[in-house]
């Protein structure tokens, strides 16, 4: 069974314009809330906890015993399959892995201006934080951007 489909564009067609990124905001397409573990996660546990919660990225935050460190890194489901490939054992600390350069931007923002980030940064996840403070609200995912795309 094929489960793909060739769309054809015959001459003197025109395809659907392609929706403005500058009229949705990153709330309007974002995963609200985060995955997390504690700093002392191995990759073993954020494999597991991508695996079993169909997620590509898990935000380190705090330890096990003082939730207040806050946040540490990010680390993606390439972050993680890269430092495996490269040799990092499933038993070594998350952090190894991770990301501390995060990129964010606020929950308001346009959604071009999310999507221009991670063009920019080359990165398929970015941090939503609340327009009041710095706490964080979601994950915009390029795959999130991609969908807006087909909506109206």
């Amino acid at each position: 069974m094929n489960t793909y489909e060739t769309i054809r564009v015959t001459e003197g067609e025109r395809p659907a314009p392609v929706p403005s990124l500058e009229s949705k905001r990153v709330l309007d397409v974002m995963h609200p809330g985060v995955m997390t573990c504690h700093s002392g996660s191995t990759l073993h546990d954020v494999a597991r906890t991508m695996a079993t919660h169909g997620v590509h990225s898990v935000a380190i935050w705090g330890d096990e015993g003082q939730d207040s460190i806050g946040f540490l890194g990010m680390i993606s489901a390439l972050d993680l399959l890269s430092a495996v490939m490269q040799g990092e054992p499933l038993a070594s600390p998350a952090l190894v892995a991770a990301r501390q350069d995060v990129h964010t931007v606020r929950a308001s923002a346009p959604l071009a201006e999310g999507a221009r980030r991670m063009a920019e940064e080359r990165v398929s996840h970015i941090i939503v934080l609340a327009d009041d403070r710095d706490r964080i609200v979601g994950v915009l995912s390029a795959l999130d951007v991609t969908r807006a795309l087909t909506l109206p």
